[in-house]
């Protein structure tokens, strides 16, 4: 059964429409002098050096939970330095085993 050509033209018409609003839209955002966060007046809620900040703190806090703990169980304290010492140890106790297992990665 063939297609009416009203159907066809319509059909064109259509898509032309909207492949012209969305090239519209897109050529308004790439074109448009503000972003999307003037347009919104979104603004960052705390400053980098407020972020670095708590993570001091809860890094702080951790090791006073932990080392409470360990006073707890009668075991010495452990400063940020010493678990340092430990996760570098620890890496290169891992390094040493993939080379001994031969992974490529190591």
């Amino acid at each position: 059964m063939p297609v009416p050509v009203a159907m066809e033209l319509f059909s064109l018409v259509m898509v032309a429409i909207f492949v012209g609003f969305l090239g519209g839209i897109l050529l308004l955002g790439f074109y448009s002098p503000r972003s999307g966060a003037d347009v919104l007046n979104w603004r960052p809620t705390r400053s980098p050096e407020a972020e670095i900040q708590n993570e001091i703190d809860d890094v702080a806090q951790m090791l006073e939970a932990s080392n409470e703990m360990r006073r707890r169980r009668g075991a010495a304290e452990r400063s940020e330095e010493d678990i340092a010492a430990a996760v570098e140890a620890d890496r290169r106790e891992l390094k040493r085993r993939a080379r001994e297992y031969g992974e490529p990665d190591a």
